[in-house]
């Protein structure tokens, strides 16, 4: 991942950080709500090369752990998605397969959306948070899960298109 690269790819996951917070948060969906951040920032691991996908999940989970919002200790989310890109860069080959094809691609950004979720709730639980009852965590993972797999075909070929765009002439072969 070219400094660049990384430079507008920040300023991308910045963007839609606002537009989730300032937007789609304040939409009241039935279950539970939707991120929009986690299914981009996903969506940009698995399309990352090994080293961009681990410097990605950092570089998103660090965004989230500046969130006035966030209750977790600073730090938790950069690791959760730090180790999702690197889960993602050891398993590319894997990870290549559903990316090429849209149906797949989208089921796999879902899950990846869950188990983001998944080990927050695990590693809030290791850290002794008031996590609440383990019912009620199941409902937002699988609301989440389940509004992502809805809505991640809208903007899936925006997303695409957008980090096209960023890439360098070398970085396209």
């Amino acid at each position: 991942m070219s400094p660049s690269r990384l430079g507008i790819s920040t300023a991308f996951l910045f963007f839609v950080f606002v537009i989730q917070e300032s937007v789609v948060s304040r939409i009241h969906l039935p279950i539970t709500g939707f991120s929009l951040y986690l299914a981009v920032l996903v969506c940009l691991i698995a399309l990352e090369d090994g080293n961009g996908a681990v410097v990605m999940g950092f570089i998103g989970g660090l965004v989230l752990d500046l969130a006035p919002t966030s209750q977790s200790p600073f730090g938790q989310w950069a690791l959760i998605f730090t180790i999702i890109g690197y889960l993602v860069s050891s398993n590319l080959e894997s990870v290549g397969d559903f990316t090429s094809e849209p149906m797949p691609f989208v089921l796999f950004i879902s899950i990846g959306s869950a188990l983001a979720l998944s080990i927050y709730l695990a590693a809030g639980a290791v850290l002794g948070e008031n996590i609440g009852s383990f019912s009620r965590a199941l409902v937002v993972i699988f609301g989440n899960f389940f509004w992502t797999l809805l809505f991640t075909p809208l903007f899936l070929p925006l997303i695409r298109r957008a980090r096209e765009s960023t890439l360098t002439s070398r970085e396209r072969m």
